[in-house]
């Protein structure tokens, strides 16, 4: 019955929104909306916004938009649709055309609320209005096509325009790469110079974020020589992406360089380069640095910088002083622990064993665990074999990600390392009723102004012969000198031995591991990027070729790098 009268009455309210033409009612149904109800009950708010707008009251319009706590694509839609048609009337009725200024508003309002029919409209509003010869506009539109996934419309848009600028070559840079074709937006970053244009501030942030994307570190050396001759090495955030670039290619000792030449580097500066050394592993050097950001220089941490310091303690098995930066954030810095900082604390308790502590942990939290803190502790669960925890930490992640495949077979491969093989085909199947697809293991690694892709068993490369010659010669050594035997458990099928050690003998990784050590420089690491967790068995190989070989590895998987010299690596087989 109170629930039948509250939905009349915002029915009620709703109908006399949309029929108002005073500015005084309008005013009164906001008051009352305030008084009694939430703005996303029925699409109230919007419905507010849609009206400020029809009766010409923009501002109103805007901080009721500004204060609305929720908005949604149904939010911007309402604002976008509202100047729309006040445009349209302000024309009519008060004989103003729209201009610049008025279409570079609208099409912001687009890009932000992601309305791909709206932002279709203004493009056809523009080329009503004659605007579609001024270069801003057509560099937001593109900007915006770019944005909603229609590179097409973008490409088009950039050829016909007469005339271009600065902007709109490095808006057309970020549309490659934001859809997913980094190289073109580097062949774009070069055309732009050749035909007379100078590389700006925001080109080369543009530009070092291609180079993350292809993974080139020659191409990277080369950008880096160009920021240096146009005198861009004093620009405090060209030289921050910089050194992240140099540490997500690999590069740690490149990246302490370009830290140590900024005259006076800021607190980003700072947390940047901590962050390399987190993503690395070095977990003393980090707390070092931070020690000498906070205590030295005075620079005060923010939430950020603390994620990167848990995250290096955890990478280092770090437990204690984890512990104490947790404890201290709040206490000493006034920051508060968010979502990441627990996050971090549950990969570090578990991947130390402190299972329970950490589950415990996790039913502390003052807010909702997130999907990340469940998969911290379900790869610990993985690490240690708790599969009783693991099956709770999947279930969980299930409900929050049911689509993403990762956990179903993080949770599949706990049950295989365990024997529990019906399980595990159940999971596995599970999986495939619900049409999700296993990401498949590949390496990358630079060589000769090219990178080299390599998957498992992978036979396709010009050099496969002398590739897998050179992987044979490597596990015959291994067994000879090492006494080495295959780790065959990190095999999760229920295969005979013979077949399991075949099966991991062709890991990518091992493939590009060989491709390098016959193609790249003695006097280079070996860089190789993986998409996936590297395996124990291709680790224990790594550890062996930097032994044998007497060859730096530097391998970066989907969580971490990994430093390889002498016999040992860098995360000390934490992982």
């Amino acid at each position: 019955m109170i629930l039948g009268v509250y939905m009349a009455n915002i029915s009620s309210l709703i109908a006399s929104i949309a029929s108002c033409v005073s500015i005084f009612k309008c005013r009164a149904l906001h008051c009352r909306v305030v008084k009694t109800m939430s703005y996303r009950h029925g699409f109230i708010g919007d419905q507010l916004v849609g009206c400020y707008l029809r009766l010409g009251h923009e501002v109103c319009a805007e901080k009721l938009f500004d204060e609305m706590p929720e908005r949604d694509l149904v939010s911007w839609n309402s604002l976008i649709s509202g100047y729309s048609g006040e445009m349209m009337r302000s024309e009519v009725v008060l004989g103003f055309r729209p201009n610049e200024v008025t279409f570079l508003s609208i099409i912001s309002a687009c890009v932000h609320g992601k309305s791909r029919e709206e932002g279709r409209c203004v493009h056809g509003l523009v080329m009503k209005y004659g605007v579609l010869e001024e270069v801003k506009v057509v560099n937001a539109l593109i900007n915006w096509y770019g944005k909603a996934g229609d590179l097409s419309s973008s490409c088009k848009l950039f050829e016909d325009l007469s005339v271009k600028n600065v902007v709109s070559w490095n808006t057309m840079i970020v549309v490659y790469l934001q859809n997913g074709l980094a190289e073109e937006g580097l062949g774009c970053f070069n055309v732009s110079r050749a035909v007379g244009n100078k590389a700006d501030h925001a080109a080369f942030l543009a530009v070092l974020r291609v180079c993350e994307a292809i993974g080139a570190v020659k191409v990277a050396q080369g950008i880096h020589g160009m920021i240096l001759c146009c005198g861009f090495n004093a620009n405090m955030c060209i030289t921050t992406a910089l050194l992240d670039l140099y540490a997500k290619l690999g590069r740690l000792e490149d990246s302490s360089k370009v830290f140590l030449e900024i005259i006076s580097p800021d607190s980003v500066a700072w947390t940047a380069m901590l962050a390399a050394y987190a993503i690395h592993g070095y977990g003393r050097d980090a707390i070092r640095h931070f020690e000498l950001m906070v205590d030295h220089y005075g620079i005060s941490p923010d939430h950020v910088t603390f994620t990167h310091l848990l995250s290096a303690c955890s990478h280092s098995g770090l437990v204690d002083e984890g512990k104490h930066y947790f404890e201290t954030m709040l206490e000493i810095y006034r920051v508060e622990p968010r979502l990441d900082h627990y996050s971090c604390m549950v990969d570090l308790m578990g991947r130390s064993g402190f299972l329970q502590e950490a589950y415990g942990l996790i039913k502390e939290m003052p807010m909702e665990p997130s999907s990340g803190v469940w998969g911290a502790l379900l790869g610990a669960c993985r690490v240690y074999g708790d599969t009783k925890l693991g099956k709770e930490a999947a279930e969980r992640l299930f409900e929050l990600e049911p689509c993403d495949g990762r956990n179903y077979i993080m949770l599949a491969n706990i049950y295989s390392a365990s024997g529990q093989w019906k399980d595990a085909s159940r999971v596995r199947n599970l999986m495939k009723q619900k049409g999700l697809v296993r990401a498949s293991g590949c390496s990358y690694i630079e060589h000769g102004n090219k990178i080299h892709k390599f998957v498992v068993g992978d036979w396709s490369h010009p050099e496969s012969e002398k590739i897998q010659k050179k992987l044979k010669e490597i596990r015959k050594k291994m067994k000879k000198e090492l006494g080495y035997k295959s780790r065959t458990e990190f095999v999760l099928h229920d295969v005979d031995e013979d077949v399991k050690e075949e099966m991991i003998n062709q890991h990518s990784e091992k493939i590009a591991m060989a491709f390098g050590l016959l193609v790249i420089s003695p006097m280079e690491p070996i860089i190789i990027k993986k998409n996936l967790r590297i395996c124990g068995d291709c680790h224990e190989t790594a550890k062996a070729i930097s032994l044998m070989e007497e060859r730096r590895l530097i391998i970066r998987d989907s969580k971490r790098f990994h430093h390889f010299s002498e016999g040992s690596c860098s995360c000390r087989d934490y992982w």
